[in-house]
């Protein structure tokens, strides 16, 4: 007798990643996405829906912690069509860095003295992966947010490119360049928020299941504002980072 067919889901690409989590062993399920409510049309957006909404959501929110930290840093979130798709740049750093080696992020880092906080997200950007700053249209900046193992704050830009993008990962830096779909970042199944007890104080931390990687942290949490303002599901002062 022959053996049934395989089943399809045994078949699908493995999501989730290596990425090293300290999990807290005092943890717990937290809610489901902003956008769970909405129907999967409303959430493939074209890169004008994108650029109109970021446009109507008003001035950033800047974090409390800017005026007592010693650097500033900036990211850029890369947006551009191809398809029918919306998609997202991310980059998996290198595993040889010393801090946060193996984890994806957003292209960016720390400004250089007397440079603007775009023009970091723009530099970065070429020197991590080679996206040329000419190329990259700023229509949108994130709340800003620190974190609470660095003395820094960061602020996460949001460009728009003229198509996709021909990258080469800078292997000082990165280890591969990832391209995301934002309807791929918008399914409820590839979104897990999680509460940590973090001194004393349940704290939300979310996660996105990628094929092959896992987003978490502060990266997780920009995106999710990204993607909540687009959907008009967050607002401003919804970031939620610390």
């Amino acid at each position: 007798m022959a053996p049934p067919p395989d089943d399809p889901d045994d078949l699908a690409p493995a999501r989730g990643g290596p990425q090293v989590i300290p999990r807290p062993a005092a943890h717990r399920l937290g809610a489901p996405p902003p956008w769970a409510q909405l129907p999967a049309a409303e959430r493939r957006l074209s890169l004008a829906t994108v650029r109109r909404r970021l446009g109507e959501i008003g001035p950033a929110v800047r974090s409390p912690r800017e005026g007592q930290v010693d650097r500033a840093s900036a990211v850029l979130a890369p947006l551009y069509e191809h398809e029918g798709e919306t998609w997202v740049v991310l980059t998996r750093r290198s595993s040889a860095l010393r801090v946060h080696s193996g984890e994806v992020s957003f292209p960016g880092g720390g400004q250089e003295p007397g440079e603007d906080l775009r023009d970091t997200a723009r530099r970065e950007a070429c020197e991590e992966v080679g996206l040329p700053p000419a190329d990259v249209e700023l229509i949108g900046e994130l709340d800003h947010l620190s974190t609470i193992t660095s003395n820094s704050f960061i602020v996460p830009y949001v460009g728009a490119l003229p198509g996709r993008p021909h990258l080469v990962p800078n292997p000082a830096e990165v280890d591969a360049v990832l391209h995301v779909a934002l309807s791929e970042l918008l399914d409820p199944a590839h979104f897990r928020e999680e509460l940590w007890d973090l001194f004393g104080v349940d704290r939300p931390i979310w996660f996105f299941e990628l094929v092959g990687d896992t987003v978490w942290g502060a990266t997780a949490a920009m995106l999710r504002q990204l993607l909540g303002i687009v959907t008009g599901t967050v607002g401003r002062g919804e970031l939620g980072h610390l």
